[in-house]
């Protein structure tokens, strides 16, 4: 079995609650299945969970570099120079990044409110940037953004490897019929 979830925004990619964040264990999920990766209890949308040992092990191994995409709102107006850097790569914390697809992006028409809303200044605006990884370092996109001048306010995987989240709420979680990988 196979499940797409919309985390929202504050909520644990795990099922035990931890310093006051809400965790996995209070969305009725069947019984036995576990998150098949990570995302910060500051990042939302698409987490895949399971009860296939096999499927997690495969979506966790770098070597398959299944692609993760993300919409990020970033801090300032984005550049095109800015995504192509990121499209070469960044240097974060002394690893280079491969190669990834990025572009300037508009927000989706169903995008829901963030609860709390990202801060707001009336002298910068803020823009958004869709980024494909086919990798995953603890909090890769934040740094990655932030490393070509555009600190990330919010961060929404929109879709893991084929399976999108299509207009599923936060909070809400579909079972997948799709193919995973």
């Amino acid at each position: 079995m196979v499940i797409l979830f919309n985390k929202p925004f504050g909520v644990l990619s795990q099922f035990t609650p931890e310093s006051g964040h809400q965790a996995l264990n209070d969305f009725r999920f069947p019984a036995g299945v576990y998150a098949a990766g990570r995302l910060d209890h500051d990042s939302e949308g698409a987490l895949l969970l399971t009860d296939d040992g096999w499927l997690v092990k495969r979506l966790l191994d770098p070597k398959f570099e299944h692609p993760r995409t993300y919409l990020a709102q970033v801090d300032g107006q984005i550049t095109q120079e800015a995504v192509n850097q990121l499209m070469k790569g960044v240097t974060i914390k002394g690893y280079h990044t491969k190669p990834c697809q990025a572009e300037i992006a508009t927000p989706p028409a169903d995008l829901w409110e963030r609860v709390p809303p990202i801060r707001y200044r009336a002298n910068i605006p803020t823009s958004w940037v869709r980024l494909t990884l086919i990798e995953g370092k603890n909090r890769q996109v934040r740094h990655m953004t932030a490393a070509v001048g555009f600190p990330t306010l919010r961060l929404i995987r929109v879709q893991i490897g084929d399976i999108a989240l299509d207009g599923l709420q936060p909070g809400e979680w579909r079972l997948v019929t799709e193919r995973v990988i």
